[in-house]
């Protein structure tokens, strides 16, 4: 017997990934190369909008070197739209996107063709070549254009721009506000920016003429579910297409949705016979790959004079850009849902808004419509409190879910899902213990005092967060003839560590050393069916689907064995990765040569039962009012994740979370100017945090509460910790200017904004019109 002492779950191991990755073994698309094959670069738009009357491609393919120019002709019709994915609002379906354009341009950076040649320079030369005449319309550029009667429609044929509109809302919000002894409205807004992981998308595909059978490599996130629409696209059965995950270099929610790309490419390698690869660089990025954020928000809030809150109720729109993507209703939705909060809230109602506009379109970026509810719920909920004159951490204990009452019911506040209800927690422990690391009471001399020219100021914000969405998962285990086990998974690797954490998973319900251990995940050529990586579900779905192939793995184990032996089932016990009775033992590598073969077992696990993950930021901030120059002296958050498989990958998620949420805070912006072209299409325009921007940040992740809605008690950790950040900010920053009451409303806060925010009260308060 082993004695092998199993405890891998709840250790910070080492990411077994990382030394692969750190020495430049890794092979990501770019690293594919094929023989023969061509090179692929998309004709995008340049215009916003506009009739697309001509293309053509004659002097592009008379350059030495270019094979073909595919056009929306060479494409069979009716051409195919893109499906929505998740958030499935109803009507919503009228605004989905061709897989190329045709008859009309929406967006600068729709594809218009693609021109394959022998390499990659030649490709990009021959692409400025193609001429494309478009009949420009004029473009919407924002919500408010977007919702005017006399703006120009995207999609002519609906005779509006706002593709989604539907009402949230549970108890009683007419009676709530009749009965308020405060009520206070607000506007907030938060900026159009999106994710920039290190590697951009990027696809190989390959078509087998005589197998009638497409290989494509570059697979993230989805990879089962592009490979259907793919197929339904292509006329395929979905058994002749494979998708291939290798190494992806992040993904935070844009990476592996279905764009127009995972058709065209495959496609043309189709067409033309030969391997195809395109490589996205970072402007196509910046104007191609979902767009998230952009949201606008008017809230009001009804309160008791005791600062009990009785009631919200507002609007929310999201700019989700020229189309309905796969993801694009869940900015606005999500949002809604959130909006309220870990608070005794029992009466909402929100009009809930998805507008069209000719900007790229819109989809899920790490905690979609937390990050956005959070800051607009928290800023307000400061601005209520200092009118009531009460202190923000009060406030907030006085509405705090308490532990007795959950789980608390939080209605059906999408339409696409049944009612849901938060679960476990103590959400006043994580405020108090937060404000205590903080140093709430201690810094209550400094807050709102300039110190060496600098005001100073705290704010704290609280969070909920759902994760580990459905409908399941699926794995298969396998032990070879040297007892050794592989792990087939639907989950998908972006970055997060799941071949360590899932590693852990299976050793322990195994029982045998994690080094025997080798995980596979997210290629179609694995299993069946698999779900994928989002919502932070491949722990919760992925570590379940695994832990349940291992509970039929070890009864396959035993019935060999019994078999074997010819004694009753109950006489031959697993352990250790090994079978006994009273006389013999066998090993796993002993019990496959006496099963002929390798041993295989299949597990799933499926719920809609999601868990609920919470905690509280703050964050001590220094504000430079002759600049308007903001720094984060201290940042700390403290979050109940639950039974944590790797602490420190945790901890990783916490931190980076964080860090990304600041960069949306102060330095990230997608802009358009009034013709509704992008005005930041570089890094050199787009700002982002680097390693010394945020140097003081803490984060501590509880195994307080441990859900149990699903056997592993897993909850998410992978996005939540971005939710609060900018509802931390805000509120710190307006605590240090309280003197000026300057009190951020939208996002980004940046250096020039704020020093005019910082203006505007000194000029009024000359001028005799200040509040104060």
């Amino acid at each position: 017997m082993s004695g092998f002492p199993n405890n891998y779950i709840g250790r910070s191991i080492l990411r077994v990934e990382d030394e692969r990755l750190l020495r430049g073994n890794g092979c990501f698309v770019d690293d594919m190369h094929l023989p023969d094959c061509l090179h692929a670069v998309i004709v995008r738009s340049q215009i916003a909008h506009g009739k697309l009357r001509q293309i053509d491609p004659s002097a592009a393919l008379a350059l030495d070197g270019v094979v073909s120019v595919i056009t929306a002709n060479d494409i069979p019709k009716p051409i195919g739209v893109i499906p929505i994915r998740i958030a499935p609002i109803e009507g919503a379906d009228l605004f989905r996107q061709p897989v190329i354009a045709h008859e009309k341009v929406r967006y600068v950076g729709e594809p218009v063709a693609v021109v394959l040649a022998a390499t990659q320079a030649i490709a990009e030369d021959a692409a400025e070549l193609v001429q494309v005449e478009i009949e420009e319309i004029e473009p919407v550029p924002s919500v408010d254009i977007a919702g005017a009667d006399q703006s120009a429609k995207l999609f002519e044929s609906t005779n509006t721009n706002i593709a989604a509109r539907y009402r949230a809302s549970r108890g009683d919000v007419d009676t709530a506000f009749a009965s308020a002894d405060c009520v206070l409205k607000e506007t907030f807004a938060i900026q159009r920016h999106t994710a920039m992981p290190m590697e951009m998308r990027g696809l190989l595909a390959k078509w087998d003429g005589q197998a009638n059978h497409l290989t494509v490599w570059g697979a993230a996130k989805v990879p089962f579910f592009n490979r259907n629409v793919l197929a339904g696209l292509l006329g395929l059965p979905k058994t002749s297409i494979d998708l291939i995950e290798l190494d992806v270099g992040g993904g935070f929610g844009v990476r592996g949705e279905f764009y127009p790309e995972d058709f065209l490419i495959p496609f043309a390698a189709r067409h033309v016979g030969r391997p195809v690869k395109w490589q996205e660089d970072r402007r196509e990025h910046m104007m191609a790959t979902n767009h998230s954020r952009e949201t606008y928000c008017d809230v009001e809030i009804a309160c008791k004079r005791s600062g009990e809150i009785l009631g919200l109720r507002g609007s929310i729109t999201a700019d989700i850009g020229a189309y309905m993507g796969t993801t694009g209703g869940i900015l606005a939705s999500r949002t809604a849902q959130f909006l309220a909060g870990p608070y005794r809230v029992r009466n909402v109602s929100f009009e809930v808004s998805a507008a069209l506009t000719n900007k790229t379109p819109a989809g899920s970026y790490r905690g979609p419509g937390r990050f956005e509810s959070t800051f607009f719920r928290e800023r307000l909920f400061d601005m209520v409190a200092k009118r009531l004159n009460i202190d923000p951490l009060a406030f907030r204990r006085i509405n705090l879910i308490r532990s007795d009452e959950l789980p608390f019911d939080i209605g059906q506040l999408v339409p696409y899902e049944g009612p849901a209800a938060y679960d476990l927690g103590d959400y006043i422990r994580l405020l108090n213990d937060c404000a205590e690391t903080i140093g709430w009471k201690d810094k209550e001399a400094i807050r709102g005092k300039e110190i060496d020219g600098r005001y100073h100021g705290v704010g704290i914000s609280c969070f909920v967060d759902s994760s580990g969405a459905g409908p399941k998962e699926n794995a298969k285990i396998c032990v070879d003839l040297d007892g050794e086990v592989t792990v087939f998974v639907g989950s998908c690797s972006l970055g997060q560590g799941i071949e360590t954490a899932l590693a852990q998973i299976c050793a322990d319900e195994l029982r045998i050393s994690m080094e025997r251990v080798n995980i596979l995940h997210g290629s179609t050529t694995f299993l069946d069916e698999g779900f994928g990586s989002f919502h932070s579900r491949s722990i919760i779905m992925g570590g379940n689907a695994i832990a349940d192939a291992a509970g039929h793995l070890i009864a396959k184990i035993r019935a060999i064995a019994a078999e074997t032996w010819a004694v009753p089932l109950d006489r031959v016990a697993y352990e250790d990765g090994f079978v006994r009775d009273v006389e013999r033992t066998l090993s796993l590598a002993q019990i496959a040569h006496v099963a002929g073969g390798s041993i295989e077992a299949e597990g799933t696990f499926g719920t809609k039962n999601k868990p609920f993950g919470y905690g509280t930021h703050a964050a001590h901030v220094a504000v430079d009012i002759a600049t308007g120059h903001v720094e984060v002296l201290d940042y700390v958050a403290v979050e109940d994740v639950g039974r944590m498989v790797n602490p420190m990958i945790v901890h990783g998620q916490k931190i980076g979370a964080i860090i990304q949420g600041l960069g949306g805070v102060f330095l990230e912006q997608l802009i358009y100017d009034d013709r509704s072209q992008l005005m930041t299409g570089s890094l050199a325009d787009y700002l982002m945090p680097t390693a010394t921007d945020f140097r003081n940040v803490r984060a501590f992740a509880l195994d307080l509460t441990r859900t149990t809605r699903n056997p592993l008690g897993f909850k998410g950790a992978g996005e939540d910790a971005i939710a609060p950040v900018a509802g931390v900010i805000g509120n710190a920053i307006a605590d240090a200017l309280r003197d000026f009451d300057v009190e951020p409303r939208d996002l980004p806060i940046t250096p020039p904004k704020l020093w005019a925010l910082i203006n505007a009260r000194r000029d009024e308060r000359k001028a005799g019109t200040s509040p104060l």
